[in-house]
């Protein structure tokens, strides 16, 4: 008989192996899962794939494959221009045909005038067509199964690549050339190249359509919504292309302190004046603006007149640099009403919130006693701190910078409803009344906002651009309409230069240099010069201005401005050559400025895709004589022989990288509509610091 104890016992010991073996098989079977999970995820697939074919997962399922591969900037700078080509490679890696959609940014002022693509040994260049023919020509391609690429413009800042039947197996290669001028300030240069669409809050209560590819359904305020929202890759994933970026830099006088705020780079000197640059990782994640940065000697950029003959158009075109005088001490400041205008939006988390309230602290300690000033807040709603604007009491500025730094706002950027708060006039009739802007300007209806702006013509509006990538053509162009200023502090720039910008900011909002600024060219045979609204000017900045003129001619211009209050005027002397062949991009930037003050004169119906019929007639006509991208006219390109038997082929939208520095919300992109078009609302504020956190 057995002891009843010993199976106790034994079965005790017996359960110890059986019990390790069973963890041993569960931890196995997780350890399996765990691999094939990170096999077919986006990461592993980034890490793993060559030439960018990422393997999307949808419900731990395959979905598909990212067709990007790389994208290689070339650029090349000399004196204040930049010519650019950026070349993109897409790949099919399938069995069958796909068609890849990729909405990408360049500079807001670039002028696009050639695109070509590469198909095998064969290069076909694009053609500039009226946006809607472009169109047509490139669904008739795809139909009949010819390889095509089709380049659309959005937004000055926002362009869609569209690559048709891309043969299995095979790679494409799209090359896009633009020029662009150069940011000058205090000695130096700069030049930006934006590598992602951040993300756009949409407003509009009524989805119409759905045009584009992106995630969010147009709205009755924002009809293309759609186009310009590319679907962003969730946290922890990747997108699976990156980019890589070179600099030849010939500044044609020496160069000191070539650096870059927001990439390691490589610098080899090439010589006194010359340099070569390049990412210090060939190739990078594309999630925030490539900023390059060098000073030249001397005290200041060279002043003077660049010319350009074209007997073709029967027309000369000109770029005019004028320096402005040194600064001397304001001896009558005139009394400001500033009022500071704070996005608090889910985007603007960590590193843009608290640098702007920096900001904000130290101008509002700058206040002369004779300013007055008030603060708004908004997100989805908006908040403002007191009723109308106060002196800078002790009281008042202790209440302004509690109200300041205590947690508000989150989710999206009602920004409309800020502007319109911030501009509506006061009773300060004998104030300055000067309006400070802190955002990252991730919205989509950026047109219909400077639009606003320029209803408010006796308010300086001065932005101040905060993050790794902002709408930049948001933000100059309200400090355009509100001639004022812009200054932007990158992600990851460091505590020094955002604080040098602050600076450089509060200096432009105590005095400017100039103001009032005109520019006289008498009996000069000159058309069309812009800009014909001159900004403020402020230390550091020359007065850029381009035009044409129509015949050779000798003469004089006058500038003419207000310099602390009294009346200032200049004679400069100038000549148009007959003939001039040595800067040929002039004509390309002349043609860029005149469209960029057509658009000017309508941004609200641009925003609504009404556009007045001879504005519209006018970009489209300069797009076709000038080669150039417009919002109306398009580039083309038709492979000729036939590579696919013309059926419906895969449309594959190419994701985009989340901006360095912004968080994921999924209310914002490819989340629920209604967070993206409804916000949580939030109430006002009127005169109290205690707003709770949504």
């Amino acid at each position: 008989m057995t002891d009843p104890e010993f199976l106790t016992r034994t079965e005790a010991t017996m359960e110890v192996p059986r019990r390790l073996a069973l963890l041993l098989s569960f931890l196995i079977l997780a350890l399996l899962i765990l691999f094939i999970t990170i096999a077919q995820s986006p990461v592993a697939a980034a890490e793993s794939s060559t030439g960018g074919s990422l393997q999307l997962v949808s419900s731990g399922k395959p979905a598909g494959f990212c067709p990007l591969r790389h994208t290689d900037v070339k650029v090349a700078l000399s004196g204040f221009i930049a010519r650019v080509q950026v070349s993109q490679e897409f790949e099919n890696p399938s069995s069958k045909a796909v068609e890849a959609i990729y909405t990408f940014p360049l500079p807001q002022d670039a002028a696009v005038d050639d695109m070509t693509i590469e198909v095998g040994q064969r290069t076909i260049r694009g053609v500039i067509k009226r946006r809607e023919e472009a169109a047509a020509i490139y669904e008739k391609a795809i139909r009949q199964g010819q390889t095509a690429a089709l380049l659309n413009q959005e937004r000055p800042n926002i362009f869609t690549q569209s690559v048709g039947n891309i043969p299995p197996g095979e790679a494409i290669r799209v090359a896009i050339s633009f020029v662009s001028r150069l940011k000058y300030e205090d000695g130096g240069y700069e030049f930006v190249f934006p590598t992602v669409v951040g993300p756009r809050y949409i407003p509009g209560q009524q989805p119409i359509s759905k045009k584009g590819e992106g995630f969010s359904p147009d709205t009755n305020q924002v009809p293309d919504a759609s186009k310009i929202t590319p679907p962003v890759t969730p946290p922890e994933t990747r997108a699976g292309h990156d980019i890589s970026i070179s600099v030849a830099l010939d500044a044609g006088v020496p160069i000191q302190a070539i650096r870059s705020p927001s990439h390691k780079i490589d610098v080899n000197q090439t010589g006194a004046s010359s340099a070569f640059v390049r990412l210090k990782n060939e190739s990078v994640i594309p999630n925030k603006d490539f900023i390059l940065r060098y000073n030249v000697a001397g005290p200041s950029i060279a002043e003077g007149l660049l010319t350009h003959a074209d007997p073709s158009k029967k027309s000369g075109y000109f770029t005019l640099v004028i320096q402005p005088p040194a600064r001397i001490p304001e001896s009558d400041i005139t009394p400001k009403e500033i009022v500071f205008v704070l996005d608090s939006s889910g985007s603007m988390g960590g590193f843009p919130i608290e640098k702007s309230r920096a900001l904000i602290d130290h101008a509002i300690d700058g206040l002369y006693p004779g300013d007055t000033f008030n603060v708004i807040k908004f997100s989805g709603e908006t908040a403002i701190l007191f009723d109308g604007p106060v002196y800078p009491s002790a009281e008042n500025v202790e209440r302004a910078k509690q109200f300041v730094n205590t947690q508000w706002g989150g989710g999206g950027t009602e920004m409309m409803k800020a502007i319109k708060a911030a501009l509506d006039p006061s009773d300060a009739s004998d104030h300055m009344r000067i309006v400070v802007f802190l955002t990252d300007g991730y919205v989509g209806n950026d047109m219909e906002i400077v639009s606003e702006i320029q209803k408010h013509p006796n308010a300086r509006v001065f932005a101040y651009g905060i993050g790794s990538s902002v709408n930049r053509f948001l933000l100059d162009n309200m400090a355009r309409a509100g001639r004022g200023a812009v200054e932007y502090v990158s992600h990851k720039q460091n505590d020094k230069e955002a604080e040098t910008a602050a600076r450089r900011l509060h200096e432009r909002l105590r005095a400017p240099i100039l103001t009032d600024v005109s520019i006289d060219f008498g009996s000069l045979p000159v058309l069309d010069v812009y800009r014909q609204r001159i900004a403020d000017l402020f230390s550091g900045q020359p007065i850029v201005v381009t035009g044409r003129y129509v015949s050779p001619a000798r003469g004089t211009i006058k500038l003419a401005a207000k310099r602390a209050g009294a009346a200032y005027t200049r004679d400069i002397p100038v000549a148009f050559p007959t003939t001039h062949s040595d800067n040929p991009v002039l004509a390309s930037l002349w043609a860029r400025e005149k469209i960029d003050d057509l658009m000017s004169q309508d941004w609200a119906g641009l925003q609504r895709g009404k556009t007045r019929p001879e504005v519209q007639k006018q970009i489209e006509q300069l797009g076709l004589d000038y080669h150039l991208m417009t919002q109306f006219t398009s580039f083309v390109a038709v492979e000729e022989r036939v590579v696919s038997d013309g059926g419906k082929s895969e449309r594959i939208q190419v994701p985009v990288e989340l901006p360095a520095g912004v968080q994921y919300e999924e209310g914002w992109w490819g989340g629920s509509r209604d967070k993206l078009i409804s916000p949580q609302s939030i109430p006002s504020v009127s005169q109290s610091v205690a707003v709770q956190s949504s």
